[in-house]
C-alpha cells in the first residue's frame, strides 16, 4: 500500500531532523439454661434477637479478597499493551530482550511487508495472534538490534504513547495533539498519511521518539467526499471537507 511507505518514509524524516479481616467466634451449640456470660454484668436473656444474629453471622468469605486483585491483574495486562520509547521498546533493544520479556516462543524473527512491495526482517511478538501482533524492524538487521520501527497494525490491540490506538476517531487524534494538524489528501486505497503535526503535542514523544499514523477514510463516505479531500494536495485536519470522510487510525509507527 504506498500510503503506508509513505509514511515510513515521512516518520524517518522526523527521527532524523493488607486490610484486616474481623471475624466473630460462633458460639456453642447447646449452653446450659443459666451459663453465665464472659462479662457477669450481661445476662444472656438481655440480648435481643438481632444481636444474637449478629453474633452468629460467619466471618467474610476469602474470596472477596480475590476480587480485590482481580482488577490488578487486568490493569497490568492491559499495561503490558502498551508502548513507551523506554525499557524493551527503548532505541537499544533488541530481538534478545524482546525474547527475554515476552518469551522466546511469543517472538519471530520473520519476513514483514517492506517499501515498495519488497520484504524485511522483524521480530513479530505473537505472530500468530492478530490482536496481540507487533512488528519491531532493527537498525541492525544481522545482530537484531537497534530499534528502528515499532509497528502496529492489521487488527492488533498495542497502544503507542498518549493512548494512541488502531480505530481511533479523528477528532480524537487532533485532541491527543491539541491542535490541527497537516495530512497528505487521500489516495487510490483511500489511505492518508500526517505530513506534519505542527508543533502540536504528538510532534515528539517522551522518551524521544516520533509517530507517523495512515489514516483511512469512512467506508460510507460518499465518493464526492472522498473526490474533494484526493490527490497530492495536503490539508488541514480542521478542514470541513476532511472531517465529512470521518477518517480514522489504520496504521501507526513509532521511530527513532
Amino acid at each position: 500500500m504506498k500510503s503506508r511507505w509513505v509514511l515510513l518514509s515521512l516518520t524517518a524524516a522526523c527521527v532524523i531532523a493488607t486490610p484486616a479481616i474481623l471475624s466473630a467466634q460462633a458460639p456453642k451449640t447447646k449452653q446450659p439454661p443459666r451459663a453465665q456470660p464472659a462479662n457477669p454484668d450481661l445476662d444472656v436473656e438481655e440480648l435481643t434477637p438481632s444481636q444474637i444474629q449478629r453474633a452468629q453471622e460467619p466471618a467474610p468469605p476469602a474470596a472477596s479478597k480475590a476480587a480485590t486483585k482481580a482488577p490488578s491483574k487486568q490493569a497490568a495486562s492491559a499495561q503490558s499493551r502498551a508502548i513507551a520509547c523506554n525499557g524493551v521498546f527503548a532505541k537499544d533493544s533488541s530481538h534478545l530482550k524482546l525474547a527475554t520479556l515476552f518469551n522466546s516462543q511469543n517472538v519471530a524473527f520473520t519476513e514483514v511487508d517492506g517499501p515498495d512491495g519488497n520484504k524485511v526482517m522483524a521480530s513479530v511478538l505473537f505472530p500468530r495472534d492478530p490482536k496481540r501482533r507487533l512488528e519491531v524492524w532493527w537498525e541492525d538487521e544481522a545482530s537484531r538490534s537497534g530499534t528502528y520501527l515499532i509497528v502496529i497494525n492489521g487488527q492488533s490491540t498495542w497502544t503507542a504513547p498518549k493512548g494512541l490506538r488502531l480505530g481511533l476517531q479523528f477528532a480524537a487524534l487532533e485532541k491527543l495533539n491539541g491542535k490541527p494538524f497537516k495530512l497528505k489528501g487521500f489516495d487510490e486505497d483511500n489511505s492518508s498519511t500526517i505530513t506534519d503535526w505542527d508543533g502540536g503535542a504528538l510532534a515528539e514523544l517522551p522518551g524521544g521518539c516520533k509517530v507517523g499514523i495512515r489514516l483511512v477514510s469512512d467506508r460510507k463516505a460518499t465518493a464526492q467526499a472522498r473526490d474533494a479531500v484526493s490527490g497530492n494536495t495536503e490539508f488541514a485536519s480542521n478542514d470541513a471537507s476532511v472531517k465529512a470522510v470521518k477518517p480514522t487510525v489504520a496504521e501507526i509507527m513509532v521511530g527513532y
